[in-house]
């Protein structure tokens, strides 16, 4: 995967502020139910149905650390949400649609739509 198209195509705050608003009518749940006994996540098994339950401002959070993930792969230093919305409502799309699938899955077909 080209990493500059990859840096161009993530800016994570607005999708993940948005997903996690998206939710299938269950409780919201505090995003360390998913870590582990030393309290890490590991964010490239977390599911959408996962990242969607729970609260905005963990959302808001681990939208942080998507974009930084991403863009550091890329060797890049910024971020631009503007040139992502489009993206952004696609993968939210995806995540209603498949709740099971990891975030990650939904952000790389994504990329692989755009290439």
């Amino acid at each position: 995967m080209n990493m500059k198209k990859l840096a161009c195509a993530l800016s994570f705050g607005a999708l993940m502020a948005m997903l996690g608003g998206v939710s299938d009518g269950r409780a919201q749940v505090p995003l360390s139910t998913y870590t582990d006994a030393n309290g890490f996540i590991d964010v490239q098994a977390l599911t959408c149905a996962q990242l969607a339950g729970t609260f905005q401002e963990d959302a808001d959070m681990l939208a942080a650390w998507y974009s930084g993930w991403y863009n550091g792969l890329a060797k890049k230093h910024f971020a631009h949400i503007e040139k992502v919305k489009p993206g952004e409502h696609q993968v939210i799309v995806y995540c209603k649609q498949h709740p099971t699938e990891k975030v990650i899955h939904a952000i790389d077909l994504l990329l692989k739509e755009r290439n």
